[in-house]
């Protein structure tokens, strides 16, 4: 009886052999066929990847200190071609306004101001909505012109981005300062 359990253990054994071999060729070719997403790094070094990612990108291009330059190339990076930027803001009749331009018109305006005050731009809250691959950002920003300085302006930044199953691209963006009329909503502080 005990030849005969050793016997039958011998046969499982070698069935077992035959059935593993081809689990493990299918798990090896499932590996090497579906590699697990890599992260898109610009040449900046910006994780445009995540979310989280593009948005320290977002802020980090624009912190600059006095007499640094803004880099545009590192900026254009993150946004489709031909993206559209802008701002709200009350004019001197007290009229609201809003001012529309392509991502180089603004970098044109606004590097030499940024590059010669210094500035640094930090997110402090921030909502999202999403749908399908196209995502809305509430991000709620403090700025100033050192990092350990007071803050000079307080605002929202509306961020509109796609995701195309690798990256995200910025497609646009506007933002709108705090001001006594226009004061940053609680729910946009959260």
């Amino acid at each position: 009886m005990l030849i005969h359990l050793k016997s039958d253990l011998y046969k499982i054994a070698i069935r077992m052999k035959k059935n593993i071999l081809p689990l493990l060729i299918a798990i090896i070719t499932i590996v090497i066929t579906f590699p697990a997403q890599s992260q898109v790094i610009t040449k900046y070094g910006d994780n445009v990847s995540t979310l989280d990612g593009i948005m320290k990108a977002y802020y980090g291009v624009v912190t600059v200190k006095k007499g640094e330059k803004v880099s545009y190339e590192r900026d254009s990076l993150l946004h489709i071609a031909n993206a559209r930027v802008g701002a709200g803001y009350t004019d001197k009749q007290g009229k609201q306004q809003f001012s529309y331009m392509t991502l180089k018109e603004y970098h044109k305006l606004a590097d030499p101001s940024l590059s010669k005050n210094g500035f640094d731009e930090r997110e402090i809250a921030r909502r999202v909505e999403k749908f399908g691959s196209i995502y809305h950002v509430w991000s709620t920003y403090e700025s100033r012109n050192t990092a350990d300085g007071p803050v000079t302006e307080r605002g929202i930044n509306s961020i509109e981005l796609f995701n195309d199953g690798t990256r995200f691209w910025i497609l646009a963006w506007f933002y709108d300062g705090e001001r006594k009329d226009n004061p940053i909503p609680a729910e946009y502080l959260k």
